[in-house]
């Protein structure tokens, strides 16, 4: 006789702004039930409640043998994933951000009902995943110019895209966006003065910004992107180039794939910002971007087992 499927403990934040969350966790978990599937929801509604809710939802999954599914953007999948990578267990997702970009590289829908659906039939499969210091990245992490535009944008408080561009070309006129990094990948050291470095580990949006060449689609490794030194008007016209998928076409745009690299401001610092799959951290210097020890264990879709970047894996 077949073994029941493993229970599924699905992580919602009610407090990333979503008003229908409550709603939705419920359909989830209707539909999953109505199939045959043990559901439990877990609702973060309050903010800073999430990783109390996340551990909650960790310690079930771990006393019934059970996988922690995380509905959420590319955020939210972080919180959870990196809880969920701690503890060995494995892990689901219902993509429910803007732009899903680890959901959609996996194989699942954005559309909610389709997702639930392909959960059902979903098998665990190991899937690299990036790492800086001791926190995982499913898409990226990056210092300088982004994770101010985090801060002065207003990231806690719910400002436009827009107002957070008015604040990066302020932060970008007042002249202090430059930064010096000792960079090591394992073979050379190179000094680099740039405005930001991005470390990249989905080619889905590698290819977003941009980037086609074979190195963004280098298995297994990490892509580094750096701006040199150029005017204001200049590095936000190639952030603009990024955002609509034209950064090859950008003049003076480095990028490289490496293995590990090590970070290190060029004056000594107790520690650096970053934006960590689009959430602001703050780590100790230096800073070590490889790729995690062990992969992640996911919910991959039967359909989505043929996909050239699961092939790879």
């Amino acid at each position: 006789m077949p073994s029941a499927p493993a229970p599924l403990f699905l992580v919602f934040n009610a407090a990333s702004g979503r008003g229908d969350t409550p709603d939705v966790s419920r359909h989830v978990a209707e539909r999953l039930r109505a199939a045959g599937r043990r559901a439990e929801c877990f609702v973060a509604r309050q903010p800073g409640e999430l990783g109390a809710v996340i551990g909650r939802a960790v310690n079930a999954a771990r006393d019934a043998r059970g996988i922690v599914v995380a509905a959420g953007g590319d955020s939210t999948l972080n919180a959870v994933a990196q809880a969920v990578w701690n503890a060995g267990l494995p892990m689901g997702v219902l993509p429910q951000g803007s732009l899903n970009y680890f959901g959609r590289t996996h194989g699942m829908s954005t559309d909610l009902d389709a997702a639930v659906d392909a959960l059902l039939g979903a098998r665990v499969q190991p899937v690299p995943v990036g790492m800086v210091g001791e926190r995982l990245f499913l898409v990226n992490a990056s210092v300088g110019l982004y994770p101010r535009l985090l801060e002065a944008g207003g990231q806690r408080h719910g400002r436009s895209r827009l107002v957070a561009w008015i604040a990066g070309l302020g932060t970008l006129l007042r002249g202090r966006s430059l930064m010096t990094l000792e960079l090591h990948d394992g073979t050379e050291t190179r000094v680099v003065r740039t405005r930001t470095l991005f470390v990249g580990h989905n080619d889905l949006q590698l290819r977003a910004l941009g980037l086609r060449e074979p190195l963004a689609a280098e298995a297994g490794r990490l892509l580094a992107i750096t701006l040199p030194p150029a005017p204001p008007l200049a590095t936000l016209w190639r952030m603009l180039r990024g955002s609509i998928g034209r950064l090859d076409g950008a003049a003076r745009v480095d990028s490289f794939s490496v293995d590990r690299l090590v970070v290190q401001p060029g004056r000594g610092s107790g520690g650096m910002q970053l934006a960590i799959d689009g959430e602001l951290a703050h780590l100790p210097a230096p800073l070590v971007f490889q790729l995690a020890p062990r992969p992640l264990r996911l919910l991959v879709p039967t359909a989505a087992r043929g996909l050239p970047g699961l092939a790879a894996q």
